[in-house]
């Protein structure tokens, strides 16, 4: 396994948690609605996503047919639900089982 693409998926993983655990352990709840941190903390989902659509783009920059098919599989998914639902949850929930199902399906 390359190591640099193993130092990146570490580094997104961790980028990820912290998007996820750092809000929760901020007491968010007993701060305004308004303001920077808000405006902050709103953007922890789509940063979340973000961050794994760089982890999986990076497989792609190798220009193997079977892998571009795959993320435009993925994102084609991600933007679909989002536009349909408006939920950062079932976007990010849809977007990794297409990926998945077309990493498996055309590997």
């Amino acid at each position: 396994m390359n190591t640099d693409l193993l130092i990146v998926a570490v580094l997104a993983g961790l980028a990820n948690y912290a998007f996820r655990v750092l809000p929760t352990r901020m007491g968010s709840s007993a701060l305004p609605q308004t303001g920077p941190l808000a405006r902050f903390l709103a953007a922890t989902g789509p940063a979340a996503i973000a961050t794994l659509f760089v982890a999986s783009i990076l497989p792609a920059l190798s220009l193997v047919p079977r892998e571009i098919a795959t993320l435009a599989i993925g994102v084609a998914s991600v933007v679909a639900i989002y536009f349909i639902s408006r939920s950062v949850v079932a976007a990010t929930l849809a977007g990794s089982v297409a990926y998945g199902l077309a990493v498996y399906l055309l590997g």
